[in-house]
């Protein structure tokens, strides 16, 4: 069982006192060094919590945060932009080019659409120098911003699968980086999302519906509140609560392709973005580090699947219209976490599993990553 982890304090939103959840925080130099002791940190975040903040406060990671904050002044020039012109291609594939706000689900659920709009830039596309990029960012030279940070992005992700390979003891072909070549086809993208004010998207278009990620890691970015985590385990009514953006430091948490990757052992998170300021723009920057397309694993439904096709499944769940979602399999959207809480007590209760130590862990897993 997830370990029982108290609030450390609340924050008011929407007239109620709301959970800040707290958790680990990994250091991103010594992760970079194979400390044994920061790999065994970032492992039990992962199979306990699925989640934990990444400390590029070092010589190591200052270079991100740089990037990060070219990538977030990028973005804030792109989105003022005119409508024709940010979708000038539209939305090429679906992880590539343009979505326009009130494109999905928003973050109340039924009858609600989502309060922002999105440019995702494929990594394969930038590695390839042909980016579909729409002419406000092409025309003002800002290609090489998304390319530093899209590299700086991809060692970050790949040093933690890498500890996490290490962790469990994998070796060889089952480690989680072979499933994650630069010179393979995969849909892993930079996705910078722009928030608009309640105000200008009214009460029924706002935020990011509750969801767990189709990736293997997400590496997420944002200076502002917003962003909304239930944590794993039954500790009473575990409801929603926020995350603090902490200064120098990135949210990491586990997707759906890593959780199937490693027998369902690792959680994956259960997240939202509510408007946390109604009146303020918020920007987030995530980059989504998926596995190889033709990598196969055994989703949350028991199927054999390629990364390719969970990325297509998952990705028509979240565009469908709500009472199309309604009829897709249940742990689609959730990616078969369970929850139970009291912002949603329609929802399945969860039951209580035990928690693997790593040591066991490492003797219970069986290379789940296979080339198809």
């Amino acid at each position: 069982m997830a370990p029982q982890v108290d609030a450390p304090k609340t924050v008011e939103w929407q007239g109620k006192r709301v959970p800040v959840w707290s958790m680990r925080t990994v250091d991103y130099g010594l992760l970079l060094s194979q400390d044994p002791a920061e790999v065994d940190n970032v492992l039990k975040a992962c199979l306990e919590d699925g989640y934990f903040y990444l400390d590029l406060n070092n010589i190591d990671g200052r270079r991100m945060l740089q990037d990060q904050q070219e990538t977030l002044k990028l973005m804030q020039r792109f989105f003022e932009a005119p409508i024709e012109q940010k979708n000038e291609f539209g939305l090429i594939s679906s992880h590539l080019g343009y979505e326009p706000q009130g494109s999905r689900t928003g973050a109340f659920g039924a009858g609600t659409k989502d309060g922002y709009e999105m440019l995702k830039v494929s990594r394969d596309e930038i590695q390839r120098g042909s980016p579909k990029v729409p002419s406000p960012i092409k025309n003002s030279g800002d290609l090489g911003i998304l390319e530093n940070s899209i590299g700086s992005c991809n060692t970050i992700t790949k040093v933690i699968l890498s500890a996490l390979s290490t962790g469990m003891g994998l070796v060889g072909a089952s480690r989680y980086e072979n499933h994650h070549r630069n010179d393979k086809p995969s849909t892993t993208t930079l996705s910078m999302m722009h928030y608009l004010p309640s105000e200008i998207t009214g009460p029924k278009e706002v935020g990011h519906q509750k969801h767990t990620d189709i990736s293997s890691l997400t590496l997420l970015f944002s200076e502002q509140w917003g962003l909304q985590i239930r944590p794993p385990g039954t500790c009473g009514a575990r409801e929603m609560g926020f995350v603090e953006p902490k200064k120098g430091c990135a949210f990491v948490h586990v997707g759906d392709s890593l959780r199937f990757a490693s027998g369902m052992k690792m959680q994956s998170c259960i997240h939202r973005v509510v408007p946390f300021d109604p009146k303020e723009h918020r920007y987030s920057i995530a980059y989504f580090l998926r596995a190889e397309d033709d990598t196969m694993f055994m989703d949350s439904e028991g199927r054999y699947v390629t990364a390719g096709q969970w990325h297509d499944q998952k990705f028509k769940a979240f565009t469908d219209p709500w009472m199309y979602q309604l009829q897709a399999p249940k742990t689609m959207i959730l990616g078969g976490m369970t929850e139970d809480g009291e912002d949603d007590p329609a929802q399945q209760k969860i039951e209580p599993a035990s928690e693997p130590s790593p040591v066991a862990a490492k003797a219970q897993l069986a290379p789940v990553f296979v080339q198809a």
